[in-house]
């Protein structure tokens, strides 16, 4: 499953998002790819320790910009692999623009070469609606949709749903909404009153867990390493883990029922 980590704004923890459930899938046993398409890279910047020597040649830039293969590179978490991103591909929206040979298809035509090779595909969307986002959706299967408490964060909602539905219109039928994952939540009357309004409006869209705001994940980062590596018990990894259990029930730990005598 090839899945897209997106939001239309920064700061609301998309790529912690990102990160986080592509190491604990890999922490669970699943090879796992993590394709940084956010010319940010910060997901690259974590996962990668040598990431200020590689060349743009070596990141997402040769495959949307060049039309080369993926450049594959292992991490220090077992089973995680990365396709690192560079600032330089904050270029990539003004080529495809002007571009005639299928502008939206061009992560997916590399891609679609070996996605196999793992069980799952995690994506990380720049924070704007742009090209690259739908080179993203194009060549995923399913969205989540991170959204944080906050009117403006909620009416972002439906622009992201009309992209969504564009691509399914034009370039990606089979596409769909996993589900909406609220993040940043605090004991305010904002996060409440969000929260509330969000599965008011969206119903069983959103995911039953919720990502509370953890200075610890901010911590894990800048120590260039995830959650589960950092504090396996910090609020935040917990709440992770739920949600991977949500998205893949398959993967939740078995529970052994009593014998009965």
């Amino acid at each position: 499953m090839v899945i897209s980590i997106a939001s239309q704004k920064g700061g609301v923890g998309k790529t912690s998002t990102a990160i986080s459930l592509a190491a604990g899938l890999a922490r669970r046993g699943k090879k796992t790819l993590l394709v940084d398409i956010d010319s940010q890279a910060n997901s690259s910047k974590v996962l990668l320790k040598n990431y200020q020597q590689l060349q743009a040649q070596q990141t997402i830039y040769t495959t949307i910009l060049e039309r080369k293969p993926l450049p594959v590179h292992d991490t220090e978490v077992p089973n995680l692999s990365i396709i690192p991103s560079h600032i330089l591909v904050s270029n990539a929206d003004i080529s495809l623009k002007t571009a005639l040979d299928h502008r939206e298809a061009r992560l997916k035509a590399e891609l679609d070469e070996i996605k196999n090779e793992y069980d799952c595909v995690i994506i990380d969307c720049p924070p704007t609606l742009s090209w690259l986002t739908i080179n993203a959706f194009t060549a995923s299967d399913r969205v989540v949709v991170v959204v944080s408490p906050g009117y403006f964060e909620l009416d972002s909602i439906i622009q992201i749903q009309k992209t969504l539905e564009q691509v399914r219109d034009n370039f990606n039928h089979g596409i769909e909404l996993f589900g909406l994952l609220f993040t940043m939540s605090e004991p305010t009357v904002n996060t409440k009153t969000s929260l509330q309004i969000l599965r008011q409006t969206y119903a069983d869209k959103v995911f039953a867990a919720v990502i509370p705001r953890n200075v610890e994940i901010k911590d894990a980062h800048f120590n260039r390493t995830d959650i589960f590596a950092f504090n396996p018990h910090a609020k935040s990894a917990h709440a992770y883990n739920k949600l991977i259990d949500e998205m893949f029930p398959e993967l939740r730990p078995q529970t052994t029922e009593p014998v009965k005598s």
